[in-house]
């Protein structure tokens, strides 16, 4: 069973200086929607840098699978969170999926001051490292500035946020620069798998026995951190979906190229030169960091739907391929509300302390606490 699902018009923000009413823009997408595309004119990211990325990565997924296999996240060498992820290793909606993901992934950590990383790396990322490096700090000024956006907005001293997501220290943070692969539909082999669910390049094309199940490239959830910014392929296959922000709660289909709708030239999708607004949402931290107002939504990634032009019909069914940056805070940031008079009229919520306990005590969550309580959740970390 295909997906099928509306569009979303998810608002298309310019956050250059000429737009004064940005912090504001910002804010009510996050409110609404928790998502928000950015203009990528003013996002100080190359889109030249974004497609060498992107090639970088579809070299990488076809590596032969030992090679990819010895920078595992399973590999002692690895470190938590950081590496290579097979098909089969994360399910991200426990409850609802009978399989995982359909997907492999790889995870890379923040640059050390020194011009490194502390994990493995293949070859191939070895001979491209200042270009990973050049990427990720971009993603962290980029992210840094939004950050600045939102307190403007909140009415809050305009480096609450920066302050905590500051990694110029060299205090370590959990943010992570993530690459992703979503192999085309395949058969599922009908031999036995060794692993859970684990499906190859090698098999053939998936069919429908499982109907919805069968539709999950990604299972529905939302995203641990601040903010994640999430780059798609000009051109590439749909498949990205959120959770409505109207009462039904239906899946609503996020578009590769919002500027589509609103542009006559039918080839804008299809440029690799054309910057494609970034797409940016709000993470469970920054939500319960703002006593609910800004909206960490659940999203998926699905199989699309067939269109019955030819051309279309190729397009949906090919492999996808997204860069995402996952912009966490400082691990040792306490999970304290912010101070912003918005949060309790707007949010419609108290403000609130993440709490844990311990030795029979409630002490205020750290920024780490969280994360590593989320992915244990996902997998076993």
């Amino acid at each position: 069973m295909d997906s099928i699902a509306n569009t979303v018009q998810i608002p298309v923000i310019d956050i250059s200086d000429a737009n004064a009413d940005a912090p504001q823009q910002l804010l009510d997408a996050a409110v609404h929607y928790g998502f928000v595309f950015v203009a990528n004119n003013e996002a100080g990211i190359s889109p030249d840098l974004i497609k060498k990325l992107f090639q970088i990565s579809q070299e990488f997924f076809a590596l032969p699978r030992e090679v990819k296999e010895a920078v595992s996240i399973n590999s002692n060498k690895a470190g938590k969170n950081h590496g290579w992820l097979s098909q089969g290793v994360e399910k991200l909606d426990p409850q609802g999926q009978k399989r995982p993901d359909v997907k492999e992934a790889f995870n890379l950590s923040l640059p050390t001051p020194n011009g490194t990383f502390d994990q493995p790396l293949p070859q191939l990322f070895q001979t491209h490292i200042s270009d990973l490096i050049t990427f990720e700090t971009a993603c962290y000024h980029f992210c840094q500035r939004l950050l600045t956006h939102f307190a403007t907005a909140l009415e809050i001293p305009s480096d609450w946020f920066t302050s905590r997501h500051d990694i110029s220290s060299g205090k370590p943070a959990g943010s992570v620069f993530r690459l992703l692969y979503y192999p085309q539909r395949r058969r599922r082999s009908t031999t036995k798998p060794t692993t859970t669910m684990e499906l190859t390049n090698d098999d053939d094309d998936v069919d429908d026995e499982e109907g919805d199940e069968e539709d999950i490239r990604a299972g529905a959830h939302s995203d641990y951190g601040s903010l994640t910014c999430l780059f798609q392929q000009p051109g590439g296959p749909p498949g990205l979906e959120i959770k409505s922000p109207d009462d039904n709660g239906e899946w609503a289909a996020v578009p590769v190229n919002p500027l589509m709708n609103h542009d006559n030239n039918n080839n804008v999708e299809n440029s690799n030169s054309s910057p494609l607004p970034i797409l940016v949402n709000i993470g469970d931290l920054l939500e319960d960091w703002t006593g609910g107002l800004l909206k960490s939504t659940v999203h998926r990634v699905v199989f699309p739907h067939n269109n019955t032009k030819k051309n279309e019909k190729k397009k949906k069914e090919s492999d996808r391929y997204s860069l995402a940056y996952f912009c966490h805070p400082l691990d040792e940031v306490l999970l304290e509300p912010v101070p912003s008079r918005k949060i309790p009229v707007e949010g419609g919520m108290n403000k609130k302390k993440k709490k844990k306990t311990v030795g029979g005590q409630e002490e205020t969550m750290t920024a780490r606490d969280h994360l590593m309580e989320r992915l244990a959740a996902t997998y076993k970390v």
